[in-house]
């Protein structure tokens, strides 16, 4: 009988995780299980080429776990209700797969009865503690391996390793590091760890194709996408491709992000994401229109903390499914169409057409004519809406004072 511990490992196909499959195998004497969880970063080819690898480095198993429309039902549903962009920039795009993956990963552990689980995240990163954090909440009896972390590897040693062991893979350093995801692609180098430096054109992987205008439609349905220039699609996640394929030609979505990690030092990196930054912008447009003053103002309060807590590895926080409830309320009479221009590193919002739009009404047009309202009434609700103004400075020139601020 076969009396070696089973660990799954989080298998992404680069150096780190390679080097963990045959380190956890050959020296620490553990049955290998890898598993890839995709949260649409991943074509089939590739998929296919990732699971190749592992078995080539001596995996006993492959598993990839499609997660893709949890992912949408369960995150990017809500960081489009709550207009989520981290420091106002960062639509949270590869940042906020990894919990899933986490999750996903993690139940495959014990779906196979895994005695360890491992990951290849570093000791400098916030992978570590969104992998971690997930694992020791959903699973604490599983133990968690994590090779690059714990010896403090070099690139070099863990190439040389491969090698020793007979392995002759052609792991060059690329100049970017991608994380290619469904909501985003993640872009570092040399230039994002120098503050006053940014990325040059050849490091984005969509390079700008498109010249001149196009104009385009997204249309909400209770504030979720549902038709893109009128094609009408079921699957959202495919919506969000459509989107991100019509912008992405004219290099929109393109940014630095600065931001702190949840290991306390300030990080920075590039990123493209111009289907989330398109639909963003369209859904925060429609509710102008169809939301009250006061559902937008405490829908960015909810919004913001909704984002940073993503962010910050804290997913699985009871709060999170109450404030989710409260960006599902607010959604009730966000549809409708909302039309942009494209064009090469812009895009203008042009209007929106909906049923709930708000200026709609029979009670006035702006700057222009009041319909439900008189001289009078106005002149007596200026009146009273001044009283508190009027009494304090009534105070301070009783008082001596100029009553400047």
């Amino acid at each position: 009988m076969n009396d070696k511990k089973k660990v799954v490992l989080a298998f992404s196909g680069g150096l780190d995780t390679s080097f963990a499959v045959k380190y956890l195998s050959e020296d620490l004497g553990y049955d290998v299980h890898t598993a890839i969880a995709n949260t649409g970063g991943f074509d089939a080819a590739e998929l296919d080429v990732i699971e190749k690898r592992a078995m080539a480095f001596g995996a006993k198993s492959h598993k990839t776990l499609d997660v893709t429309k949890e992912y949408y039902d369960k995150s990017i549903k809500y960081m489009v209700a709550g207009n989520v962009l981290r420091n106002g920039t960062y639509p949270i795009s590869v940042s906020s797969e990894r919990i899933f993956q986490a999750m996903a990963i993690i139940e495959y552990a014990k779906s196979i009865g895994a005695d360890a689980i491992a990951h290849g995240s570093t000791g400098a990163g916030n992978d570590q503690v969104r992998f971690d954090l997930t694992f020791q909440i959903l699973a604490p009896e599983i133990e968690i391996i994590t090779p690059t972390r714990d010896m403090t590897l070099t690139r070099e040693y863990e190439i040389d390793y491969l090698k020793r062991h007979g392995y002759e893979a052609d792991f060059k350093k690329m100049e970017y590091s991608i994380n290619k995801g469904l909501w985003g692609t993640s872009i570092g180098g040399r230039e994002t760890l120098h503050s006053e430096q940014t990325l040059p054109e050849h490091a984005y992987p969509s390079q700008v194709t498109a010249s001149g205008e196009e104009h385009i439609t997204i249309s909400f349905e209770h504030g979720e996408i549902s038709a893109v220039n009128g094609e009408h699609f079921e699957n959202k996640v495919d919506a969000i491709r459509r989107v991100e394929e019509l912008g992405s030609k004219f290099g929109i979505g393109r940014d630095m992000h600065i931001g702190d990690t949840i290991i306390g030092i300030k990080g920075r990196v590039g990123f493209e994401a111009a289907g989330p930054i398109l639909i963003i912008a369209a859904h925060k447009m429609l509710e102008k229109h169809t939301l009250t003053k006061w559902q937008q103002y405490w829908k960015d309060q909810v919004g913001t903390w909704y984002g940073m807590f993503l962010h910050e590895a804290q997913y699985l926080e009871p709060v999170m499914r109450d404030i989710e409830a409260m960006l599902e309320s607010s959604q009730r009479n966000v549809t409708g169409t909302v039309g942009i221009i494209l064009r090469p590193y812009s895009y203008t919002l042009v209007g929106v057409d909906s049923p709930f739009d708000l200026m709609k009404t029979d009670f006035g047009e702006y700057g222009e004519v009041n319909k439900a309202w008189t001289a009078d009434d106005v002149k007596g609700f200026t009146k009273i809406l001044g009283n508190q103004m009027k009494i304090y400075y009534n105070v301070q020139k009783r008082n001596g004072a100029d009553g400047k601020q």
